[in-house]
């Protein structure tokens, strides 16, 4: 809370007016249900940040000594107007990025004068640093999904005769069991599927001789009152032998990812590491198959800053937590993608995931 509101300062911001999203949690440990019932945390720069909550919410949130008051409303009041008044005489306010559309725009007529921003204007350069609790989490996150790989990679996760729905299934299962609350995607697409990069997996049945592309990953189960984070792994199998033309493209593909993780220092322009896995995959004729940025940030949400795409000139800083996944996908024939959670730090890159990077063979 000290530093979001040396932010504001340093920003000209005078309050910050959080709602749904990953930055209420990020902030007081409580995230908000998305619900017609407005839940708002209003944190003026100089004065108690107080949670707006409808009342039947309330006994959910875990207070914290000094942090915020709890206001409830009933179900005959305006929490707009409630919010309001809290806000006061602010000139300028940064909302959520994801608060919902008719709460903002009842707020702006009750809150006339009032000039409008992003939280993220705020939020996001703070979240985009990771402290050693937070890399420890996610850590701890990816940990769980290694152990899961690790089945899929050995052949515990029977796949050829199964349909990718089934086997995202037990992934997700399997993720749970590793002490995550909640599965957050669990991709499963095998043969010409593995060229699209979100495919979903439905039902069409994995057959002997094609590759499966697996990229799955879900948020911790933490301590009450404290948020989750987030894991995010991709590993590809084949059953079978591959071809050897698949087989010299997954070759280059775990070289680019590997030079990727290794050019991902403090200081290094989060553009230029995105050019040093693309050059390898360009050089290998793949280029044009990679289609996507290199990787995004991971903390509290699966995807935040900081991107790692050509056009951010952001440098790196000790503390970034981000995928690096670079893949391809050739439409109607199949795709591969590799990818590890990495945080930078003054030591240089740490890669949180360790499961096999190579092209695992299965034959069930």
């Amino acid at each position: 809370m000290a530093q979001v509101r040396q932010t504001m300062a340093a920003t000209g911001t005078d309050v910050l007016a959080l709602s749904v999203g990953s930055d209420l949690p990020w902030l007081i440990g409580y995230e908000a249900m998305p619900l017609e019932r407005l839940t708002m945390l209003v944190v003026p720069i100089d004065a108690p940040p107080t949670l707006v909550i409808p009342g039947l919410e309330a006994p959910r949130v875990v207070t914290h000594d000094g942090l915020f008051e709890i206001r409830p409303w009933g179900e005959t009041e305006d929490p707009v107007a409630i919010a309001a008044g809290l806000i006061g005489s602010a000139l300028s306010v940064a909302v959520g990025d994801q608060m919902w559309s008719r709460f903002l725009v009842d707020l702006q007529h009750q809150a006339p004068g009032v000039s409008w921003s992003r939280a993220s204007t705020v939020t996001a350069p703070l979240r985009a640093v990771k402290d050693q609790a937070e890399i420890d989490r996610l850590a701890a996150a990816a940990a769980g999904v290694d152990r899961v790989a690790a089945a899929l990679q050995g052949g515990e996760i029977p796949l050829i005769g199964r349909t990718e729905a089934e086997v995202s299934a037990e992934l997700g299962q399997r993720i749970l069991a590793e002490g995550h609350a909640t599965v957050n995607f669990a991709i499963v697409a095998s043969g010409a599927n593995a060229a699209s990069p979100h495919h979903h997996a439905g039902a069409k049945v994995i057959k002997a001789g094609e590759v499966v592309l697996c990229d799955f990953g879900g948020t911790t189960d933490e301590p009450h009152g404290e948020p989750g984070y987030c894991s995010d792994i991709t590993r590809c199998v084949y059953t079978g032998e591959p071809p050897a033309e698949f087989a010299e493209a997954y070759a280059a593909l775990h070289e680019s990812q590997q030079q990727g993780v290794a050019a991902a220092t403090v200081g290094t322009r989060a553009g230029a590491v995105d050019g040093v896995s693309r050059k390898i995959l360009e050089d290998a004729n793949l280029g044009e198959w990679f289609i996507h940025r290199l990787g995004h940030g991971i903390g509290v949400e699966a995807h935040e800053d900081p991107y790692l795409v050509e056009s951010n000139d952001q440098p790196l800083v000790a503390g970034n937590a981000f995928s690096i996944e670079p893949g391809f996908y050739i439409p109607e024939k199949w795709g591969a993608r590799l990818e590890d959670i990495v945080v930078a730090t003054d030591d240089g890159p740490r890669a949180l995931n360790q499961a096999d990077h190579h092209l695992a063979i299965v034959e069930a």
